[in-house]
Protein backbone atom coordinates (compact mmCIF):
# COMPACT_ATOMS: atom_id res chain seq x y z
CA UNK A 1 0.00 0.00 0.00
CA UNK A 2 2.79 2.44 0.84
CA UNK A 3 4.21 2.24 -2.67
CA UNK A 4 0.95 2.41 -4.59
CA UNK A 5 -1.32 4.70 -2.58
CA UNK A 6 -0.33 7.77 -4.60
CA UNK A 7 -0.98 5.96 -7.88
CA UNK A 8 -4.35 4.49 -6.88
CA UNK A 9 -5.75 6.46 -3.90
CA UNK A 10 -9.31 5.15 -4.35
CA UNK A 11 -8.21 1.50 -4.43
CA UNK A 12 -6.88 -0.83 -1.73
CA UNK A 13 -10.43 -1.82 -0.72
CA UNK A 14 -10.86 1.62 0.77
CA UNK A 15 -14.24 3.20 1.27
CA UNK A 16 -15.53 6.74 1.50
CA UNK A 17 -16.08 8.09 5.01
CA UNK A 18 -19.43 9.82 5.63
CA UNK A 19 -20.15 10.10 1.89
CA UNK A 20 -17.01 12.22 1.32
CA UNK A 21 -15.36 10.66 -1.73
CA UNK A 22 -11.92 12.13 -0.95
CA UNK A 23 -11.91 11.04 2.70
CA UNK A 24 -10.91 7.35 2.67
CA UNK A 25 -10.66 4.51 5.15
CA UNK A 26 -9.06 1.08 4.75
CA UNK A 27 -7.91 -1.74 7.02
CA UNK A 28 -4.42 -3.01 6.27
CA UNK A 29 -2.72 -5.73 8.34
CA UNK A 30 -5.00 -5.03 11.28
CA UNK A 31 -4.41 -1.26 11.21
CA UNK A 32 -7.05 1.33 10.34
CA UNK A 33 -5.71 3.68 7.68
CA UNK A 34 -7.44 7.05 7.23
CA UNK A 35 -6.42 9.44 4.49
CA UNK A 36 -7.61 12.33 2.36
CA UNK A 37 -7.10 12.38 -1.39
CA UNK A 38 -5.81 15.68 -2.78
CA UNK A 39 -3.98 16.57 -5.99
CA UNK A 40 -1.33 18.58 -4.13
CA UNK A 41 -0.92 16.86 -0.75
CA UNK A 42 -1.17 13.28 0.51
CA UNK A 43 -1.67 12.88 4.25
CA UNK A 44 -1.95 9.42 5.74
CA UNK A 45 -2.82 8.73 9.38
CA UNK A 46 -2.49 5.19 10.67
CA UNK A 47 -4.12 4.09 13.91
CA UNK A 48 -3.48 0.69 15.44
CA UNK A 49 -5.66 -0.24 18.39
CA UNK A 50 -4.13 -2.75 20.79
CA UNK A 51 -6.38 -4.35 23.41
CA UNK A 52 -5.29 -4.24 27.04
CA UNK A 53 -4.07 -7.58 28.44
Amino acid sequence: MARTLGQEPYGHASSAVKSERDRREATVSGAIVLYYVSRSVLTVTVVRLVPLP
